[in-house]
């Protein structure tokens, strides 16, 4: 986790953290309300930023009254807000920065452009609007009605699933339980109820309208197509005011830039900053899988009965581990009895197997195993693509305390020592063709 400093805004203390190294700075103006420790908590949002980490030197803060930042008795104004920009930005000791302002951090940035614009070198706003309540000639945004039902939400039942997945969050009615979960505890520590409350009553007062035709930094605004806090056409409209602006327009049904099309926005991101669109970056490599499970191990579990059973697993994971170790292989995932693992190469994968397969006798217990070389893309701590399909449909025709190979891994181990016997074609489920497959010998040590 990165640092968190604190930069002065006259009395206030305001949280940031610096993430990257690149070559160009990208400074953070958050929504309503943000927690700097916790975006790191939440899988999709660290993920994100990681990301965005790789191609620039980040900047993040907490406004004051939210997250890590002081929480003055006194909800600061849109003014004081933008000024946390400012004063983070001299902490740091940049002169000049690429904003981007997301949601109600919009209102800041495009404040800050244009009251600041020999510090601004481009302007990037994410799902915002000029106005947030509609008006006669702002036909976008709640209504004040609506408006006044959301602020009887957050005073009565802070944070709702309404305010979540409607005009407040804008998760969208289709976001996964976990993921509302999750939000909502960020939630509950970025902001106390009457800290949004006042966030929110005073973003309803909110119209930078007149002040958008001043802001003579290149601009993008960016939103997607159903977004349920910030209206597409008012973003449009938004775009329009601004001189040379550029819109683009992303699909979707939520407020996030944090789904499966990141990739996409970062990149469109990147290019607007810098003039060049980036190489798409890939995380699928060539590697080695290794699948093991044990031979009739439920028959096995039932017959020792459970407590026999778990210290049994206990030394077949010690065994597996060690190996692993040995062979310098990755384990990646443990279901039960069954373990995946990643190689750097098909020889030590197939040593590794004929190891373990040899070892877990002594435990009374026989395991089989699968090997494959393909290319897999790495997810984190995850891996999947095809190839890993594969190699658990290899296992799963191979025969009790025996190790099976593909016809890919038996190529690329030619010249190792390592010898094989043809064990004939084979159709995968799910995997198109018919596949040779070659059993490795167990006479190799």
């Amino acid at each position: 986790m990165p640092q968190t400093k604190y930069a002065r805004s006259e009395d206030v203390c305001i949280a940031y953290q610096i993430t990257g190294d690149g070559p160009i700075d990208v400074v953070w103006a958050p929504g309503t309300m943000s927690h700097l420790d916790l975006d790191w908590e939440v899988p999709a949002r660290a993920l994100f930023f990681e990301r965005f980490s790789q191609r620039c030197r980040l900047i993040r803060f907490d406004k004051r009254g939210t997250g890590l930042s002081d929480r003055p008795l006194k909800m600061a104004t849109l003014e004081e807000r933008t000024d946390d920009i400012r004063a983070v930005m001299d902490a740091v000791g940049i002169e000049k920065a690429n904003l981007l302002g997301v949601s109600e951090g919009g209102s800041m940035a495009c404040l800050f452009a244009a009251t600041h614009p020999h510090r601004v070198r481009t302007l990037l706003i994410w799902g915002a609007q000029a106005r947030w309540i509609a008006s006669a000639d702002h036909p976008w945004g709640q209504t004040q009605d609506g408006h006044d039902q959301m602020m009887r939400m957050i005073h009565d039942d802070w944070p709702s699933l309404d305010y979540l997945t409607g005009p407040g969050a804008g998760l969208g009615k289709n976001a996964d339980p976990a993921y509302i979960e999750a939000i909502t505890r960020y939630m509950r520590a970025a902001a106390s109820p009457s800290a949004v409350y006042a966030y929110e009553q005073m973003n309803g007062q909110i119209d930078t309208r007149p002040i958008l035709s001043a802001i003579s930094a290149p601009t993008l605004v960016m939103n997607r197509t159903g977004d349920p806090c910030a209206h597409v056409e008012a973003a449009r409209d938004m775009a329009l005011r601004i001189r040379g602006a550029k819109f683009r327009e992303y699909p979707g049904d939520n407020h996030s830039m944090m789904r499966d099309d990141m990739e996409t926005i970062l990149s469109d991101i990147q290019e607007f900053i810098t003039g060049e669109r980036p190489a798409e970056p890939s995380d699928r490599v060539l590697a080695t899988v290794l699948f093991l499970d044990i031979v009739a191990s439920t028959a096995r579990a039932a017959e020792i009965g459970d407590a026999a059973w778990r210290n049994l697993l206990s030394q077949y994971y010690a065994i597996v581990r060690k190996e692993l170790a040995r062979f310098r292989g990755k384990e990646i995932d443990t279901a039960g009895d069954g373990f995946l693992a990643t190689f750097d190469g098909p020889a030590r994968a197939v040593r590794c197997a004929l190891t373990v397969a040899q070892a877990v006798k002594q435990l009374g217990i026989e395991v089989r195993a699968g090997v494959h070389t393909g290319e897999c893309e790495f997810m984190g701590e995850r891996v999947g693509g095809i190839a890993v399909h594969i190699g658990a449909r290899i296992m799963a025709q191979a025969q009790p305390g025996r190790v099976l190979v593909s016809g890919t891994v038996k190529d690329l181990v030619a010249g190792s020592g390592i010898d094989f016997e043809d064990f004939g074609l084979h159709a995968l489920k799910g995997v198109p063709g018919e596949w040779r497959l070659f059993c490795v010998h167990m006479n190799l040590y």
